[in-house]
């Protein structure tokens, strides 16, 4: 993809499954932040499952580790400190993360029909498994919904993004966040991959291989972060996937000397798609992502 100082290439792992008739090609891709893991095991469980079976049609294009250098780090960002997730498609003519970026998006995204983007929370935080998807987009919505995550989100691709660069590029594409960083998590991980294999089943790209995880989808129409104002010790009270309620304590912060300073309360009912969990809080610092859950 690129080259280190002493020549040497920077190599991106990719993984081709393809049928005689290739279309669509589906890009499954992972840890474009580098400490976010959980997605590379789902796409090793998901290859040990399809590989004895026969592609009816169409491609599948893994990409276990996107962001090569940062996970060599264990680290979010590019090697040069950049978030390549807000720099797509990048630059030929770039700096270091511009190049990476631009190289993976015309060497392997830009062939892509669909996108799953497999991600993570980041370190100090955790996430339910939950989807981001444009819900006024028909097809994005189907795939959304056939991942059967625990909650969706409905979020245009934010400027930056390798969702947004691909669906500029013509593709229809969602972010699936599985969990927590620098971790592998058996049950998230399980569920994730099965609702990979409902997808391709219904793109008529696979036989039935196996049932859902059979629950109710929670379906938001937007969320957004709460913060602190003031520095302190944080504790945050309802965990990922709970409902709070409009006025409920959600957070206290104390002084170091164990002063509660602060309470913090829920401006609105709706559910609890991550949350802080770095009791060491700055102002500033992040408590619960509170997601609004859409009318049925």
């Amino acid at each position: 993809m690129t080259e280190n100082a002493t020549g040497n290439e920077t190599l991106v792992p990719a993984i081709l499954l393809r049928a005689e008739d290739p279309r669509p090609v589906v890009g499954i891709t992972a840890a474009v932040h580098g400490n976010e893991l959980n997605g590379v095991h789902v796409i090793h469980r998901l290859l040990e499952q399809l590989k004895p079976v026969h592609l009816h049609r169409g491609t599948i294009v893994a990409v276990p580790i996107v962001n090569i250098p940062g996970y060599l780090r264990q680290q979010r960002e590019f090697e040069d400190g950049t978030d390549i997730n807000r720099i797509m498609p990048g630059r030929a003519n770039g700096n270091e993360s511009e190049l990476y970026a631009h190289r993976f998006i015309d060497r392997v995204a830009r062939h892509f029909d669909y996108l799953i983007d497999l991600h993570t929370a980041s370190f100090g935080r955790v996430n339910s498994l939950y989807v981001r998807a444009d819900m006024t987009k028909p097809v994005t919505a189907t795939i959304a919904r056939l991942l059967s995550p625990q909650i969706i989100v409905h979020s245009a691709a934010g400027d930056g993004t390798l969702r947004a660069a691909v669906e500029d590029l013509g593709a229809h594409a969602v972010t699936v966040e599985v969990g927590d960083p620098q971790r592998f998590q058996r049950g998230l991980v399980r569920s994730a991959r099965l609702g990979i294999v409902e997808v391709l089943e219904h793109l008529g790209m696979v036989d039935d291989l196996s049932d859902p995880d059979t629950h109710d989808v929670i379906e938001c129409k937007r969320s957004y972060w709460l913060y602190t104002d003031r520095g302190g010790v944080l504790t945050v009270l309802p965990n990922v996937t709970d409902t709070v309620h409009e006025g409920d304590v959600i957070a206290r912060l104390q002084n170091v000397w164990g002063d509660v300073v602060r309470e913090y309360r829920a401006p609105e009912d709706g559910i609890v798609v991550g949350k802080s969990v770095n009791p060491a809080a700055r102002a500033g610092s992040r408590i619960i992502h509170l997601g609004v859950v859409a009318a049925r």
